[in-house]
């Protein structure tokens, strides 16, 4: 993935701020209303241009397109999947059912409705190969057009047990023929973006969020950990084709403001976590729920030859982390782990995960992108001298 021969370098989780403009489209295309295709070919392409310009600017060594095509992290395979009709309201998850008054009022948007999931009502194929190489050709022409020396660059995609976990089933009737299925669906997104030559970012929250999801929260540690076990599986599937130098996975706890307070902790699911088929792991250091799990890199090392990509900026508030807090988050990051383990600095999440749903101002989110830049040259300076 990368070495730290001289300085810790810099990257991003995936999602970053799209214009009024560009919103106003997807959400139009959400409510199945006319969208002309050059005004939104026009439209993708200007957003992707301008992000991956500020990307530069703001010092990023690894670069991708910021999402700017993509409805959700997630949900933006129901135009890349067969057999995704309709919507169902979905229970909250149990931390935010303890607090549904703050749950109400937060998670409104113009653009989806987080209260309602995708369902799925026939068999789950691959239809999506038109929409991902235009993504992935807008992408080569912004690259292009900035002529910007990034170090890599990377494209996300959703892995199968995110799909499962924020689709309702009604076609398979069985949980892991649903979630084998897709994965065997998503196995050809994953082939598209490597043949392309970028770096595959898996999306994968459900691998530590699993633990405060309705239906796990009251199962012992164990059966949990089984589930992430399964999740794996099928994640190892998919990637069967794929070399594991080509792979990073992000996870988390959920990139959205709440409680948080029936979260698995770290140290229990990192030694699931480590059989996944990759060479890069992104995981949340930097909010105040998870900031002390650091220690977990010391008790489960990093397995040989992965990249560890902390995150250091938190995705949840506007306030822009001085660059001292991010390095010495990073330098606590680099006591914990074992000598020469590569990390990237990297914010905890995405910036705008879901269109719409925007916690951090866009500006203030550049902001917090050349922050990191700052504190990953303090945290150089202190670690390699």
């Amino acid at each position: 993935m990368t070495t730290n021969d001289d300085r810790i370098r810099t990257t991003h989780i995936g999602s970053l701020p799209r214009s009024p403009e560009l919103l106003d489209l997807l959400k139009r295309r959400q409510d199945d209303d006319h969208v002309d295709d050059a005004e939104w070919d026009a439209a993708v392409a200007d957003a992707t241009r301008d992000v991956v310009s500020r990307q530069a600017e703001a010092g990023l060594d690894v670069a991708n397109n910021g999402e700017q095509s993509r409805v959700s992290f997630n949900w933006y395979v129901a135009d890349r999947l067969s057999g995704i009709e309709g919507t169902r309201e979905q229970e909250l998850w149990a931390d935010l059912q303890e607090f549904p008054d703050y749950a109400e009022e937060t998670f409104k948007t113009d653009v989806i409705d987080l209260s309602q999931h995708p369902v799925v009502t026939g068999p789950v194929e691959y239809t999506g190969r038109d929409e991902a190489e235009a993504e992935l050709a807008a992408f080569r022409d912004a690259l292009d057009a900035v002529d910007a020396d990034f170090e890599d660059t990377f494209v996300t995609a959703a892995s199968p047990s995110v799909v499962t976990a924020t689709h309702a089933d009604d076609h398979y009737g069985d949980y892991e023929e649903f979630l084998f299925a897709v994965a065997d669906a998503m196995a050809e997104e994953y082939r598209i973006v490597a043949d392309a030559g970028f770096t595959l970012q898996i999306d994968a929250p459900e691998l530590l969020t699993v633990g405060h999801t309705a239906a796990y929260a009251d199962e012992p540690l164990e059966e949990v950990k089984g589930a992430t076990r399964l999740h794996v599986q099928a994640l190892n599937e998919a990637l069967s084709e794929i070399p594991e130098e080509q792979v990073r996975l992000h996870t988390c706890w959920g990139s959205y403001e709440g409680p948080h307070h029936l979260d698995t902790d770290l140290v229990d699911m990192l030694p699931e976590i480590y059989e996944a088929d990759i060479s890069g792991l992104s995981v949340e250091q930097a909010n105040p729920r998870h900031q002390h799990e650091y220690r977990a890199f010391a008790e489960h090392p990093v397995p040989d030859g992965w990249t560890l990509i902390p995150g250091v900026v938190d995705v949840k508030t506007n306030v822009i982390d001085h660059p001292e807090t991010i390095a010495d988050r990073l330098e606590r990051v680099a006591d914990a782990v074992a000598d020469g383990t590569p990390l990237v600095a990297a914010p905890d999440c995405g910036f705008g995960t879901q269109a719409g749903i925007g916690m951090v101002d866009p500006e203030i989110a550049w902001a917090k992108l050349e922050a990191l830049d700052e504190g990953a040259a303090i945290a150089t300076e202190r670690i390699y001298g």
